[in-house]
């Protein structure tokens, strides 16, 4: 079954915490021919490790990730990427773990088992859509040595619209990059990499967003067509995913 051009969603936790508004962004995902998903769960991961007695910590805007949490955190986006790919139909939940399908090396020691994605297995991704499948990847790799690591989301969904030279959307529970974090409704249109940089250095960029704008602008540096930062709320997916809503990030 031929398909266009990929396109990368990053579906973020956050919104995919409504089970009916997701099953509505799960329909609209299915009626997007070469869409590939790529899925976090922080809200998902957060209540696991609270049950499991574990707490949450946070550097940089990245989770710190401990030999206690990992198995947690597997199995909780694991399961929620086999539901999420039920919910769109002709999918296939996925993790690095599948024929590598990401490959990682750890970041910091601070950071504990947290890595960042060195290589996609582009054949997979593009054998499956070529079936008509959409792939739904949960943010798990793989070292060079068969360990596992917890990625960031938006840091594999980056890495997967480089590597397919596609557009990426990263979808979340904001309307885009604010320029005043305080007012939803001062919605940036464009962005570049010199005003996220002085943006991240005076605090305007701040916490879960800045691996939001890197992941977006390491896309466009290796390959990808465009990348928006979106409201995954939103029930019209085509005006998002077409970069009409949001901020779209150029170099």
């Amino acid at each position: 079954m031929p398909f266009s051009t990929p396109i990368v969603i990053k579906y973020g936790g956050n919104a995919m915490t409504d089970p009916q508004l997701r099953q509505v962004v799960a329909r609209q995902i299915a009626r997007t021919t070469g869409a590939v998903v790529v899925h976090g769960g922080g809200p998902f991961i957060a209540r696991a490790l609270d049950e499991a007695g574990l707490e949450s910590h946070f550097v940089r805007g990245l989770r710190v990730t401990s030999a206690e949490s990992l198995p947690v955190i597997e199995r909780t986006l694991t399961q929620l990427g086999k539901v999420l790919a039920q919910e769109v139909g002709r999918a296939v939940g996925l993790t690095g773990r599948d024929s590598g399908l990401l490959v990682a090396d750890p970041i910091d020691p601070e950071l504990g088992f947290v890595g960042s994605v060195t290589a996609v297995n582009r054949e997979l991704l593009s054998g499956l859509l070529s079936l008509g499948l959409t792939p739904v990847i949960a943010c798990l790799a793989v070292t060079a040595g068969g360990g596992v690591l917890n990625v960031n989301a938006d840091d594999a969904a980056g890495a997967v619209a480089g590597a397919l030279e596609a557009p990426v959307v990263f979808l979340s529970n904001i309307p885009g990059v604010l320029d005043d974090p305080a007012d939803l409704g001062s919605v940036l249109t464009t962005l570049n990499r010199a005003q996220i940089e002085a943006r991240i250095a005076d605090g305007r960029i701040a916490g879960g967003m800045i691996p939001k704008v890197e992941a977006a602008l390491s896309a466009l540096h290796a390959g990808a067509a465009f990348a928006v930062i979106a409201d995954g709320r939103e029930p019209e997916l085509a005006a998002t995913l077409a970069g009409e809503r949001g901020t779209r990030v150029v170099p």
